[in-house]
């Protein structure tokens, strides 16, 4: 279990980095993505997401200003985000270069930027639920850098990483964010969509399901309450005599505060009260666990 300790240091050097130039740049790239690009400056990132035309997610993102050129920052590949993005460049003044290895990435959870005598971007943003800052450093200071914020801060092993989130109910590409699933079916609403914005790919989809304000399904919290072990892909079933499957496990993880399984998972409408129990059942068949929904976040 992740200690306790608040100004964790997440090292996102690994993701995808994209910088988007030229002259079309800001009116092209607001007409791909979720949230309003007038929002990220050269002090503050903002979050967004690249969908498909039936408003599905082709991309988590986090976007910030550098000159005269957008950054992005993503999970997802960069030969993928590239591709989509790409596909709707017609006539317009807009060039993709992939800066993934040019660029050390470090997120500092709940505190300003720390003083690492080396030449760095800080950039404000809320990621893992909490609000912190980005550090933008060349590539080649990346030992430097993890090294003196170790110094002050407790950098997050990748178990830390997943145990935070999953206790916060954020959803993370690759998990619960695929291309199957619609923003607000992952709880983005308020963080990655600006209903008041311009038209953008998928725009009407996200409209549609904001005037209707239902989706087929939900992300939802789960906590076990048998001997059985949760593990991401279970289908979900109502424990009735029905036994009707209504959904799915996406992530799990054993919490040290409830001292039992905590997990993620997606639930249809109409079963997503707080509370129900559900049968978690492998698609062999031979593991099984009784999960309850729970409220997120769990911590």
């Amino acid at each position: 279990m992740m200690r306790a300790k608040q100004n964790l240091v997440f090292d996102l050097t690994g993701r995808t980095k994209l910088r988007v130039t030229g002259a079309d740049r800001l009116r092209y790239l607001n007409g791909q993505i979720s949230n309003d690009l007038r929002k990220a400056t050269e002090t503050k990132a903002i979050q967004a997401c690249v969908l498909s035309a039936k408003g599905k997610i082709d991309a988590e993102i986090f976007i910030t200003v550098e000159g005269e050129a957008f950054l992005l920052e993503t999970e997802a590949t960069a030969e993928a985000l590239s591709a989509r993005l790409e596909r709707y460049i017609i006539a317009d003044a807009v060039e993709l270069e992939d800066v993934t290895d040019a660029w050390a990435l470090f997120h500092v959870l709940g505190a300003e930027a720390p003083a690492l005598g080396l030449e760095k971007k800080a950039r404000s943003v809320t990621r893992f639920g909490e609000d912190g800052v980005d550090l933008w450093l060349a590539r080649a200071v990346y030992e430097q850098a993890r090294q003196k914020l170790a110094e002050v801060f407790s950098i997050a092993t990748e178990a830390d990483a997943e145990a935070w989130r999953i206790g916060r109910g954020l959803p993370r590409w690759g998990r619960e964010l695929t291309d199957q699933i619609i923003p607000t079916e992952a709880n983005l609403e308020a963080s990655a969509i600006d209903y008041a914005k311009g038209c953008y790919i998928g725009q009407e989809v996200i409209s549609r399901i904001k005037m209707s304000g239902q989706t087929n399904k939900r992300l939802c919290g789960f906590v076990t309450v048998d001997a059985g072990a949760a593990e991401p892909g279970m289908r979900l079933f109502t424990t009735d005599e029905a036994g009707k499957e209504v959904g799915w496990l996406t992530s799990v993880n054993r919490s040290g505060l409830r001292g039992q399984e905590i997990a993620l998972g997606f639930v249809k409408r109409g079963f997503q009260t707080v509370g129900t129990r559900l049968q978690a059942r492998a698609e062999t068949g031979a593991e099984e666990a009784l999960v309850e929904i729970a409220a997120l976040p769990f911590v």
